[in-house]
Order: C-alpha cells, then structure tokens, then sequence
C-alpha cells in the first residue's frame, strides 16, 4: 500500500457568509478508525446543505469533520479495525458527514457503496446524497407505488432529476415544477409526464386537471412556505407530503380541515443527524433497488457541471444562482 501524505488540500468555510468563505487550505491527513475506510477522493458531489453550513445554517454535527462535503466518491486509501468489505484500491462512493470537499475523506463503511459498472467517479460522486434522499423520502417515508402521481418540485436541481428519474423507473406518473422551460424540457427528458414552469403556470391547476380532480399521491417538496398549503391542496385522499428543504421558509400556517379530510401524510426528514445504523440500511436498499438500474442505464446522474476542488467558491455560485441542471461536482486531482 502507497505511504499516505501527512497533510492534504481541503477546502475550508473561513467564516459563514458567501462562496469567497470558501478557501483551500493544507490540513492534516485523518486516519480511519473502526468500521471506518479513507478514501481518495477523485470527486465530491456539490449540495444544497452545503450553502448552508457555509451560511452558518447547518453545521457539522458534533465530532464530525467541520470540512463542507456529504457525498464523495474515489478509491479506498486505507481501512480502519472492523471495516472488511473494501480493501485499499476499490472504487467506492459514499455517504458522510462532512469532509467531502478534500483530498482524503473518511466514510463509515455501511454507508459505502461500491462504484456501478459504467460510472464514471465523478458521476458517482453525485449519487449518495441524491440517491439515498429521494429513495429514503419518496419510496421509504412517502411509500410511492407504481401507478401513483408523483410530483416534485425543483425538479430540475439534483434531487429533483434524480426523483423524476426513479419514480418513472419505478412505475409512477410523474409532474415536476421548476423555473424555465429550459428547465421543465430536461425534466421531461429525464422522465416526467408532465413539467410546470412555476414562473408561468399554477401547479394546482395542472395537477387538478392531469389527475382529473383526484390530485396526487406523493409530493417531495424542497421549497416550503407558501407551497405548503398548495401541496395541501394538491394531493388525493390520503396523500403524503414530504419536506426535505424549506427554501422559501420552514414557518408556515395551514388549514389543518384539509388535513383530516383528506387523511394526509406530512412528513419530512434530513438525513445528515441520522444514525449510522439507518443510513447503513438505507445504503442497503439502495445498493439492492438502484445501483442495478444504474448499471443498466435505466437511470444516470445529470451533471450540469464540473469544478477543481480548488474552485469550489466558483461551484457554489453556481449553485446559488438556481441556473444548473442536474449535479455541480468537485474534482479532485
């Protein structure tokens, strides 16, 4: 096995505020402990969380890597006592808890998938977060069937292609918003039955006359606020509505008569202060239900684009000016 370096570039938060906070800077290589692997990193995929620690809305959780980054993806560099699955050299991409924006990353080993055929590392670099979201909030916590109406708002962003992506694969009919008809045609490309363009049109009264007044099954929200009570108004009897952001505000006040009548489901989850023990079943149903589409193509990351790890202040504005397409990803050289 390669010597590993003492130190590595990472991309450090200086201080909350805008994307010039972000500063590459040389730290200390961390070594892994038990059932954990280090792994290279080749890429490391660029999220919504992310802007927000950087903010100083979301900080690490307590004894994690204050370093910005939940998912990356690179071979195993070394492993810690009780970690077996991986050996030093496999390509894996995983789930963690900070850490991702760096030369090296600790993972813990039930949250490590391995690297579909097919994919490239800076693709798998935007599965994790994505993936483990939208399977866990649409298909575990909102329980989307086949044959159901499914929409998603932001359909456009990470999250929302890859939600599109995996409910038609899985058997739902789906309508996504989003806020241009750039937008809304790659939505269709990727899968849905039907795009809105918010600017434009009212869901509401899409989704009313798609579903013939029935609405729909299962909504994944990242928006909040005021969409709130539209998705309210939006879903069929005994629908479920799952909250996974709250971009336009995490206060709201409903109708709760519209709740009880339609026996509706609210919900909502963030995945980075769960255990270990669920992500590690997650990333079994995942790696069991997805990873296969993946490898056949019936589903792929959408990238929009790519960034040096040194660059990762021009990654976020991007990310923040809302105009990407699919996944913005770090290389990593």
């Amino acid at each position: 096995m390669t010597a590993l370096p003492a130190t590595m570039t990472a991309v450090l938060i200086t201080t909350p505020g805008g994307p010039e906070v972000l500063v590459a800077s040389q730290v200390p290589v961390p070594a892994p402990g038990p059932g954990q692997i280090l792994i290279k990193v080749a890429a490391a995929g660029v999220n919504r969380p992310d802007v927000l620690q950087r903010t100083g809305g979301y900080p690490a959780p307590k004894g994690h890597s204050e370093i910005p980054g939940l998912e990356v993806a690179g071979h195993v560099a070394a492993v810690g006592d009780g970690a077996t699955r991986f050996k030093a050299g496999d390509a894996v991409m995983a789930l963690v808890n900070g850490g991702g924006y760096a030369q090296y990353c600790l993972a813990e080993e039930g949250s490590t998938l391995p690297v579909p055929a097919g994919l490239s590392l800076v693709e798998a670099a935007g599965v994790p977060e994505t993936f483990f979201t939208v399977w866990h909030n649409v298909f575990e916590r909102g329980e989307l069937k086949a044959g159901e109406w499914f929409l998603v708002h932001g359909g456009a962003g990470g999250i929302g292609m890859t939600a599109i992506q995996l409910a038609h694969a899985f058997g739902a009919k789906v309508i996504a918003t989003a806020g241009s008809a750039e937008k809304c045609a790659a939505c269709v490309v990727a899968g849905a039955d039907r795009a809105v363009d918010y600017k434009t049109e009212d869901f509401v009264a899409v989704v009313q006359e798609l579903t013939a007044k029935r609405g729909v099954n299962v909504i994944l929200d990242m928006v909040g606020g005021e969409y709130v009570e539209r998705n309210i108004r939006s879903c069929a009897d005994d629908g479920r509505i799952v909250n996974v952001a709250y971009q336009q505000g995490s206060k709201v006040t409903i109708d709760m008569i519209r709740v009880m009548l339609k026996r509706l489901t609210l919900t909502g989850s963030t995945l980075r202060i769960r255990t270990g023990a669920v992500k590690a079943g997650i990333a079994r149903a995942v790696e069991a239900q997805v990873l296969p589409k993946l490898a056949r193509g019936e589903v792929r990351v959408v990238m929009d684009q790519t960034f040096a790890l040194e660059n990762a202040a021009d990654a976020h504005r991007r990310i923040d000016s809302g105009s990407h397409i699919g996944k913005i990803v770090l290389t990593v050289g």
